[in-house]
Formats: structure tokens, C-alpha cells, sequence
């Protein structure tokens, strides 16, 4: 039998779920004596402790031609919003494809490196909760942003939370090799990802796109060698 893996930093929630959820159905047994309704009130809490369980399954996904390392994969499952060319103001400093990626509150919230490379920056930015797919939550929000690079450039990415997505997990180390694929952070409960690529990358999705973190290729780095 396969288990679901767990991502290791949602234990606690998990538990302070569980825990609340309990407390819940010992008092709708003892004092809701009508059976019609107290019944389906525990079945719920039931079903919410394993789909709070569920929520934050890391997904057992290979990552296509591992040995490429010009594929960028998406960081996190979702729905492209944007496909645009802008100023990364931040850290890279330079005109860029920004790529953002919405989750959804079924999505899987685990996130993945978008490719193989050392990570050269990392900052975390409190915030406010703005919805996750306002224009101004990128730079108002609360989020962490990271700077990967390879041979065929560089590619940065911001973890951002949303109205519900009150706590991001990122592993980012500077001077750190990554591979891509490999898990990078949790944001929990509804959230985006902004990515950046260089302008020359060949990007192959479109506004609308569903995407699969790890699996789906977002954009081809240029060939520099």
C-alpha cells in the first residue's frame, strides 16, 4: 500500500485541526440529542479532518528530461493569470516575462523548484492579505522571493499569500544547489505564484492554462552555450 506523504511543516495545523474537530464532535454527542442532526454535524467535521489532511499531500510527480536544464516547471499547481512582459524591480533589475500562476483552494499548495541551479537571493516581505489574484498583491502582500541561476540564466520566483494564506514555508538558502522538482515551500490556503524568466525565454504557456507543479514546463531558457 502507498501512503500520502505529508508535507512536514503542516503537521501542526493539521493536528490544531484535528484537535479543534474532536472537541466539536464530543460536544455535538453529548449535547445535540437529536440524531438527524447531530449525526450529519460529526460526519462533516469527519470529512473536514481528512480533507485538511488531504490539502496538504506533497504530490509524487517526476519532473519531464531532468538532464534539461533549460525547462522551467511550474513551482505550484493553479491557473495561469498572467503572461507579461515587465520590470522585475526587485532583484533582477532588468525587463522580464512574469508568468504568475493563481491557487486554488483545492490545488495542492506544496511548492517546487523551477529548475536545477545554485539559489543566488532570498527575502522575506511581511505584508497585508489582499486576494491573491489583486493586481497589487505581488508587491503588497505578504511574501518570500527567491533568485535561482544556472548556465542559461536566471530565474526568480515570489511565493505571495492571499486572503486566507496566512503563513508561507520556503527552504531557500543562498549559495544552496537546488534540483528541479524538488520541494521548496508550502503556502497554505490559497495563494499565487509570480515567476520571472529572461526575455529571450521560449514561454510555452498562455493566460488561462492549467498547470502542474513539477510536471508542467512554463518556459525554455535560451541557449547561451
Amino acid at each position: 500500500m502507498k501512503w500520502i506523504k505529508i508535507d512536514n511543516d503542516s503537521y501542526g495545523t493539521i493536528l490544531t485541526s484535528w484537535c479543534v474537530c474532536a472537541v466539536l464532535i464530543f460536544l455535538v454527542a453529548r449535547f445535540v440529542p437529536i440524531l438527524w442532526l447531530s449525526i450529519p454535524l460529526c460526519a462533516m467535521m469527519i470529512l473536514f479532518m481528512i480533507f485538511i489532511t488531504w490539502f496538504f499531500r506533497v504530490p509524487n510527480r517526476e519532473t519531464p528530461f531532468q538532464d534539461n536544464d533549460r525547462l522551467v516547471t511550474s513551482v505550484a499547481d493553479g491557473k495561469v493569470v498572467i503572461v507579461d512582459k515587465v520590470y522585475e524591480k526587485e532583484y533582477l533589475k532588468k525587463d522580464c516575462i512574469q508568468i504568475s500562476v493563481y491557487m486554488d483552494f483545492f490545488d495542492v499548495h506544496c511548492n517546487f523548484w523551477p529548475i536545477s541551479g545554485k539559489v543566488e537571493y532570498y527575502k522575506y516581505h511581511p505584508g497585508k492579505y489582499l486576494l491573491a489574484f489583486h493586481p497589487k498583491s505581488s508587491e503588497l502582500n505578504e511574501h518570500s522571493s527567491s533568485c535561482m541561476c544556472n548556465g542559461y540564466g536566471q530565474v526568480f520566483f515570489k511565493q505571495i499569500a492571499g486572503t486566507f494564506a496566512r503563513r508561507i514555508v520556503c527552504y531557500s538558502e543562498p549559495g544552496k544547489i537546488e534540483y528541479r522538482g524538488d520541494q521548496c515551500g508550502v503556502i497554505k490556503f490559497g495563494s499565487r505564484i509570480d515567476l520571472f524568466v529572461p526575455l529571450e525565454a521560449d514561454v510555452k504557456v498562455k493566460v488561462g492554462d492549467k498547470v502542474r507543479a513539477v510536471e508542467t514546463v512554463l518556459a525554455i531558457l535560451p541557449d547561451r552555450q
